[in-house]
């Protein structure tokens, strides 16, 4: 009669391990956990036996598989548990430094999961009208600009990255093109959430049509850089802080604007945009640095 695994003898040259019911009792895991964890390739035993497959445990692994339980606990994704339970063993501090760089990353998509809950409940309470109580909104005329363009399509979650990069490469290519001659902005062509990825477009006028035309065409293919006239027009605009520029409580400043349109009877002439007129690194959570705006022409 076969034994129970808990029970069945270990080999002569093994005595140093314990059975897996031994260990689990060691580590307080149930067995079952720790066959997931060898499954899952986060725990594999010191010894298994080939006969009868049983697994052997060293006392030295109790630490691991308790600090596997544990991270499994913070939904940390395998791949993450295993390079911090790997690195714990070499460096603890390093180890503490992976969880505390994955932690602050849950805390920043709870605050903007909490951030969403909180518009969407507004929306659905039908008081979405209220929330755009908050916003200043004018308008303001533009006149026609030179600007050195770069457009793709992009998620809402990539938006960011791409916004700061792009930016920061049409800044550059302005110094040879008569220098920046007004604002950057970002048009929108279509939404960009996390389903639908636009295209965005990155905008930095400039001062010098033609020498801009010639950087194009010699510099302009490495980023697809395009250059094209933005025609004199008239913005509906409202100024948000740094921190109201975060997705998705961006969106109530666009609403808002819509809806002021709408109330003053004119029309949307263009895509909606984002223009940044200060300082983004410098700048704190409660300072102006960007204007949601529509380009707006009178209803006939």
């Amino acid at each position: 009669m076969d034994l129970p695994e808990k029970a069945k003898p270990c080999p002569a040259r093994q005595r140093d391990l314990l059975t897996i019911g031994a260990f689990a009792a060691r580590a307080r895991l149930s067995a079952k956990a720790l066959r997931l964890y060898d499954r899952l390739g986060l725990l594999a035993p010191a010894y298994v036996d080939e006969a009868s497959g049983y697994r052997y445990y060293r006392v030295g692994q109790v630490e691991r598989a308790r600090t596997v339980a544990l991270l499994r606990r913070l939904d940390m994704p395998l791949a993450r548990i295993a390079e911090v339970v790997e690195t714990a063993e070499q460096d603890g501090e390093r180890a503490a430094g992976h969880l505390a760089a994955y932690w602050a990353g849950v805390e920043e998509r709870i605050a903007g999961q909490r951030t969403l809950a909180a518009y969407l409940r507004g929306r659905l309470s039908g008081r979405k009208t209220e929330m755009y109580g908050k916003y200043v909104i004018e308008t303001v005329d533009v006149p026609e600009q030179v600007v050195l363009a770069q457009a793709r399509h992009t998620l809402v979650d990539e938006l960011p990255a791409w916004i700061g990069a792009s930016l920061g490469r049409l800044e550059e290519a302005a110094g040879a093109c008569g220098g920046a001659a007004g604002s950057p902005f970002v048009v929108y062509h279509s939404e960009v959430s996390q389903e639908s990825d636009g295209p965005a477009e990155s905008c930095v006028p400039v001062a010098d049509e033609a020498a801009a035309r010639v950087w194009a065409a010699e510099h302009g293919r490495v980023w697809e850089t395009t250059v094209r006239v933005e025609p004199a027009h008239r913005l509906a605009r409202t100024r948000l802080t740094k921190a109201q520029v975060a997705y998705p409580q961006i969106m109530t400043a666009f609403e808002a604007v819509e809806a002021w349109i709408a109330e003053q009877g004119l029309a949307c002439a263009g895509p909606c945009r984002e223009v940044y007129f200060a300082d983004w690194d410098a700048a704190g959570p409660e300072d102006p640095v960007c204007d949601v705006a529509f380009p707006v022409t009178a209803t006939a």
